[in-house]
C-alpha cells in the first residue's frame, strides 16, 4: 500500500478515535461491548491497520451520535479505496473497462515518464503482443474474455504519440526486449516497429543493458504522468500515487535509472540482436 493511503487510513482511524471518546466510551474495549466487535478490531481500525468497511462507518456513528459524519466518513473510505485497486475488483467484468479509464490520462499529460523492466510499454504494444498480454491477465484473474475489445482500447492510447506537444521518455531494461510473449512471430513484430517509435520527435527510448551498472534496484514498473500522478502495478493490485513528496521519490528514482540507459545506435543494435535470437527460434514453439 503507498505511503498516502497508509497516512489517510491512519488518519480516519484516529477521527474515529476521536469519536469513541467524545461518546464517553473510555476504552476500545467499552466500545467493542457495546457494538459486538471484537477489541482488536476497533483497536486495528483505530491505528490505522484495518479498513473500515461502510457498514463499520454506519455502526460507529450510530453508537457515537456522529450520524451526520457518516456521508463525509464514507466518501474518504472510498477515496483510499481508490488508492489501492485491487486487479480482481478492477477487472471484474474484463479488462476493457480499465483500459478506457486510462485514455483521459493520457490526454491531459504532457510529459510521460515510463519504467519497463520486463515488458514492452503497452503504448507501444503491437495488437498482437497486447493481445497476449491481456489473455494472460483473463488467466491469471480468471475474468471475463474480452481480449479484442480491450487490445482495441489499448491501441487507442498510440494516439497520443502523434498529437499535440506531448513528451515520452521511456526506460525498458534488456529484458523487456526478450520477454516471449506470443511466440517468436509476435515478438519479430513487436521488434520490428521499434524503429519508428524511435523516429517521433517527442520520444525518447532508452534500454538498460543487461550488464549495465545501476545506482539504484530496478524495482516494479511505474508510469509518471506530469508531477502529478504515478501509477504502480503489481501482482495483485495497481496504486497510485499522487502526494508531492512521493512523486519526488519516483522522479528521483527514474533519473537514476536513465543514468544506466543507453540510447540511438546502441539501443537499435540491442534490438536488431533481439530480432535474431527470435529468428533462430521456430514458430511453433
Amino acid at each position: 500500500m503507498s505511503t498516502q493511503a497508509i497516512e489517510a487510513r491512519e488518519a480516519l482511524g484516529a477521527r474515529l478515535r476521536g469519536f469513541r471518546k467524545d461518546a464517553g466510551f473510555a476504552s476500545g474495549r467499552a466500545f467493542a461491548l457495546a457494538t459486538g466487535w471484537a477489541e482488536s478490531k476497533v483497536s486495528r481500525i483505530e491505528n490505522g491497520k484495518q479498513n473500515a468497511s461502510e457498514e463499520d462507518i454506519r455502526v460507529w456513528c450510530r453508537k457515537t451520535n456522529r450520524h451526520d459524519q457518516v456521508p463525509d466518513l464514507i466518501a474518504t473510505l472510498r477515496h483510499i479505496d481508490e488508492l489501492w485497486l485491487e486487479w480482481r475488483r478492477q477487472l471484474q467484468d474484463g479488462a476493457t473497462k480499465r483500459q478506457k479509464q486510462a485514455l483521459p490520462v493520457y490526454s491531459r499529460t504532457k510529459l510521460f515518464r515510463i519504467w519497463h523492466p520486463t515488458l514492452i510499454w503497452g503504448t507501444l504494444q503491437t495488437s498482437e503482443y497486447a493481445a497476449e498480454t491481456f489473455r494472460q491477465v483473463r488467466d491469471f484473474y480468471e475474468i471475463p474474455d474480452d481480449t479484442d475489445a480491450a487490445t482495441a482500447k489499448r491501441l487507442e492510447r498510440q494516439q497520443y504519440l502523434y498529437q499535440g506537444d506531448r513528451i515520452f521518455n521511456v526506460l525498458l531494461a534488456e529484458q523487456a526486449l526478450y520477454t516471449n510473449f506470443g511466440g517468436p512471430e509476435v515478438m519479430r513484430g513487436q521488434l520490428d516497429r521499434f524503429p519508428a517509435v524511435m523516429g517521433l520527435a517527442r520520444m525518447s527510448l532508452g534500454v538498460i543493458p543487461r550488464s549495465a551498472p545501476t545506482r539504484i534496484w530496478p524495482g516494479n514498473s511505474f508510469s509518471m504522468f506530469d508531477d502529478k500522478l504515478v501509477l504502480v502495478e503489481t501482482y495483485s493490485a495497481e496504486f497510485s500515487v499522487t502526494q508531492p513528496r512521493e512523486i519526488d521519490l519516483y522522479a528521483k528514482a527514474f533519473a537514476l535509472l536513465k543514468q544506466s540507459a543507453v540510447y540511438g545506435t546502441a539501443v537499435r543494435e540491442m534490438i536488431l540482436s533481439a530480432l535474431r535470437h527470435f529468428e533462430r527460434i521456430p514458430n511453433e514453439q
